[in-house]
């Protein structure tokens, strides 16, 4: 595939999204979310005549008659409309540090507009075409995880929480992580699962993950207090002092305890008795096992046992162990 690459002014494709000559394809590009952050550090990029990456454009819808025509953007739809944002002041863009571009004085208002991008112009292609081609820009993403790619379009406040809470000492003392887990952000989606659970229900897999990390993705409110009830929470799972073999230290298992006990202590403000909920945890756990060697016993430990073997992170079953382990934390082992 033959490409030619020019350069363009920024004021040439402020006017071109302004008339709509160069047209946002965002059906198959990847929705890159930046924070007013991102937004302010790209900008002051441009301010300072600093480069940024090239982007990718293909000719669109011509007349005939008339010979007008159009340019889809393949990628870079991000960087063009914080640059539109910025120039029309736009509410959607928080300047933070950044001068507003009415500020500016009128040579740096010439340099803005006169800076030039690597436009890369693919020619006439069909959508197919070009959603391959987007696809292939974009190739690391075959071998991401979805955690991985939410992490590539996410780096806002609730992912830095997530990592914050991912690095508590308390999964290190009790080894919850391993080290692919680390590796493949399998801590992060466990940290963000918690935070997301406890801010409002069981949900399937990971189904609210980016619903979350996009609405929190500038700022997020009460975010030390979540923490602070969290740390606490911690705290008292540790001073159990369950074996390091408990079902326990399963993660689907943890999360429901650790979700749980959050509930109790929190939302219910109940004081635990550690030695009380140790023995019973202990006991349940006990029986859940027994369970997988052929034992038979109630119907509420038994369902804990199908849903901590399988589909352990469908919603169902993470209702079916939060209510069999808010129970005991509750009432003790009444089953």
């Amino acid at each position: 595939m033959k490409t030619s690459a020019t350069n363009k002014r920024i004021r040439e494709l402020l006017t071109g999204i302004k008339d709509q000559t160069l047209v946002p394809r965002p059906e198959f590009q990847r929705r890159l979310v930046w924070t007013n952050r991102h937004k302010q550090e790209f900008i002051k990029t441009v301010l300072q005549e600093y480069p940024f990456p090239e982007i990718y454009v293909a000719t669109g819808d011509v007349n005939p008659d008339t010979a007008e025509g159009s340019q889809m953007l393949v990628d870079g739809q991000q960087r063009i409309s914080t640059l539109y944002q910025y120039f029309t002041g736009s509410p959607d863009f928080r300047l933070g540090d950044v001068p507003a571009y009415s500020s500016l004085q009128q040579d740096t208002k010439l340099a803005f507009l006169e800076y030039e991008v690597v436009v890369r112009d693919l020619g006439k292609k069909t959508i197919d075409e070009i959603k391959e081609v987007f696809t292939r820009i974009n190739s690391t993403k075959y071998s991401l995880n979805a955690m991985e790619i939410h992490n590539a379009r996410f780096d806002g406040a609730f992912k830095q929480f997530g990592e914050m809470l991912a690095g508590h000492e308390f999964f290190e003392l009790h080894g919850v992580f391993k080290t692919n887990d680390v590796k493949r952000m399998g801590d992060l989606v466990f940290c963000l699962t918690l935070a997301i659970t406890i801010l409002s229900t069981y949900f399937n897999r990971d189904d609210d993950l980016e619903e979350y990390l996009e609405k929190y993705n500038d700022e997020f409110p009460g975010a030390d207090k979540v923490f602070s009830e969290l740390a606490s929470t911690f705290q008292f799972v540790a001073s159990l002092q369950l074996e390091v073999n408990s079902r326990a230290w399963r993660k689907a298992e943890l999360l429901n305890l650790l979700v749980e006990t959050h509930r109790q202590m929190t939302k219910e403000s109940i004081i635990l008795d550690p030695a009380k909920v140790r023995e019973d945890l202990t006991q349940l756990y006990s029986r859940v096992n027994a369970v997988g060697s052929g034992t038979t016993d109630s119907d509420e430990v038994t369902s804990y046992y199908k849903a901590a073997i399988q589909a352990t992170n469908d919603r169902s079953n993470r209702i079916m162990r939060g209510t069999v382990i808010g129970t005991v934390l509750k009432h003790g082992l009444v089953f």
